[in-house]
């Protein structure tokens, strides 16, 4: 069973989605520092809580966490939390990120469909990834054939959600940069910088969707076409 987690034909696999995924952190670290050298009018915090004022997202709180990007918006108590990069700095860089969160809260205020789906789908895409994986090697071992399927199948779990929370990111990101223009926290000229970090982060999602169904496709397709010894 180790034999799996050190298969090189797996590696082999999911590399197209490897080397995207080094590409996009390379990226967004490079724009990020590029844009976090060009001043902005507001602070992070400020352009957020800007944005989702005038939306009338008003009781939505904002709250300042440790880390580097560990920006994220919790709909479970409707907080937006921001980075120390990005809460108080008043970049480009920091306005950016901090509106693609609002862009979040704004898609829960508005009940985004797909935003629904993919809160909904979390804990499922949670508990099939590393469940999905263990009793298809199970299924495998056993040459239990229905079981290794149940195994694709929960996995198929994680699949879903990547596939539903990329238009989600991509949806945030052009909330953000409509509003950045429209409320003149970012003049137009200045936007190519902001485009630049949210663009990049992007395809940290597109190589993070891809990764999940190259995985997937990988391990059904010892069930479709032939097994481990195989290979």
């Amino acid at each position: 069973m180790p034999y799996f987690y050190f298969d090189p034909w797996y590696m082999i696999a999911i590399a197209p989605a490897v080397l995207l995924a080094m590409w996009a952190q390379w990226r967004v670290q490079a724009s990020f520092a590029a844009a976090a050298r060009e001043p902005a009018p507001l602070s992070g915090a400020a352009a957020a809580r800007h944005i989702l004022d005038s939306a009338g997202a008003n009781d939505v709180e904002i709250e300042a966490v440790p880390g580097h990007l560990t920006d994220h918006y919790d709909p479970r108590t409707r907080v937006l939390r921001l980075s120390e990069d990005v809460y108080g700095s008043r970049s480009l860089a920091a306005v950016g990120i901090a509106a693609h969160e609002a862009g979040h809260a704004l898609q829960h205020a508005e009940n985004y469909s797909l935003m629904a789906v993919r809160n909904a789908a979390v804990g499922v895409a949670n508990f099939g990834s590393g469940l999905g994986l263990f009793v298809f090697m199970i299924g495998l071992a056993m040459a239990l054939k229905p079981v290794a399927w149940l195994g694709i199948l929960l996995f198929g779990a994680t699949v879903f959600f990547q596939l539903v929370n990329l238009p989600v990111e991509l949806d945030a990101s052009n909330r953000a940069k409509a509003q950045l223009v429209a409320l003149g926290i970012v003049p137009a000229a200045d936007m190519p910088s902001v485009n630049g970090v949210l663009n990049a982060a992007a395809w940290t999602y597109v190589a993070a969707t891809l990764q999940s169904i190259l995985t997937l496709l990988y391990y059904a397709s010892y069930l479709t076409g032939g097994s481990s010894d195989d290979r």
